[in-house]
């Protein structure tokens, strides 16, 4: 008789058969086992449960981002962004009324342009939005428009003297050109401050100028923006501007400071009414700050070297010391539908200066 069981007559080795008797009783490890009744009712009541009921404790962690499509987005609009920049640096692309209008304001004029700024959407002016359908309306406002270069140690100025004396010059631009009391017609008392009275050329232009101005080399208007006031007036109190100013050491050391700059004015009938008709100016004026030990001059003060315009609607060959803008179907040009064609907004060219044309005519301004 053997322990452990009988196999009888079977050819199972002993060690397998040992083994088979000895997992009968104790069991073996990895067999599944039947679930007892309660596991089966739970198991059973989890069954039955909706999907997605999560338990209080339960997290589901977000998906993972797939940025390899993002990457695609940013790349497409960054592409996109470099061929507006490419083919509409002006910025035209969307534009639509006057402030959304042409895109956001211009850097700061630098140097001469290279070409005349696109034309805008045809857009008549309104007294709310009077620079509407003109390049203007991204020019900056007043003086901010005119860009001072850096300063730098020239002749017989220090870099300090140099910074002062472009800031005076810019000083004498606003009083000319944008002091409101001299646009309404009065007298640039400001500016004239400012000139060296020892210039005895100078001192009988301002005479005549303000005097009787019947001819184009008394005209005050070369120097000086005004408009009469039974005439004409601003729409609002903005003038848009752009220009530039360079230097260099003059005649005697002097600094000699020449400014280039485009004003735009926007102005409505004095009797009233809702018609917006601009006046466009462009004036080069050339100053010298001289050296007092070597030129007769009064400190703080400027001596002029030379100073021109070119006006879009301010009087054809009108000679009254006041812009004299034309309304209605003419009032978009200068006067005249003889002479030459040009663009009043075109900075890319140099001046011709005067207030008239080279033929003694009137020239028509392809927009304004």
């Amino acid at each position: 008789m053997r322990t452990g069981g009988d196999r009888g007559d079977s050819s199972v080795p002993d060690d397998v058969w040992e083994q088979f008797l000895r997992e009968s009783v104790e069991g073996v490890a990895d067999a599944p086992k039947e679930p007892s009744a309660r596991a089966r009712v739970v198991t059973e009541r989890l069954r039955n449960e909706p999907a997605g009921n999560d338990g209080w404790r339960t997290y589901t962690p977000a998906a993972p981002a797939r940025r390899k499509k993002g990457r695609h987005l940013v790349g497409l609009l960054a592409a996109v962004a470099l061929l507006v920049a490419a083919f509409d640096p002006w910025n035209i692309i969307g534009a639509s009324g006057e402030g959304a209008a042409s895109g956001p304001p211009l850097a700061r004029e630098s140097g001469r342009p290279t070409e005349a700024p696109p034309v805008e959407p045809a857009q008549r002016p309104t007294i709310a939005e009077p620079f509407r359908g003109s390049p203007a309306v991204r020019w900056a406002d007043g003086a901010a428009g005119i860009t001072v270069p850096a300063a730098r140690a020239t002749g017989w100025m220090s870099k300090a003297q140099v910074e002062k004396a472009l800031r005076q010059t810019r000083d004498f631009l606003v009083a000319t050109s944008l002091d409101p009391a001299v646009l309404r017609g009065e007298r640039p008392t400001e500016a004239v401050a400012l000139i060296n009275p020892q210039q005895k050329d100078v001192k009988d232009y301002l005479a005549a100028a303000f005097g009787t101005p019947t001819t184009e080399e008394n005209d005050p208007l070369l120097l000086f923006s005004r408009f009469d006031p039974s005439h004409a007036r601003l729409a609002g109190d903005v003038v848009k501007t752009r220009g530039r100013m360079t230097f260099r050491e003059g005649d005697r050391g002097a600094l000699q400071v020449t400014t280039d700059v485009t004003y735009v004015y926007p102005v409505v009938q004095a009797a009233g009414g809702d018609e917006v008709v601009r006046t466009i100016a462009r004036r080069e004026v050339v100053v010298s700050w001289d050296d007092p030990s070597k030129v007769i001059t009064e400190a703080g003060t400027l001596s002029l070297v030379s100073y021109k315009v070119d006006m879009t609607n301010g009087g054809c060959d009108t000679h009254n010391g006041y812009f004299t803008p034309q309304f209605g179907t003419r009032g978009a040009d200068s006067g005249s539908t003889d002479g030459e064609v040009v663009d009043p907004y075109d900075r890319s060219a140099p001046m011709f200066g005067g207030t008239g044309s080279p033929d003694d005519g009137c020239r028509t301004a392809s927009r304004s």
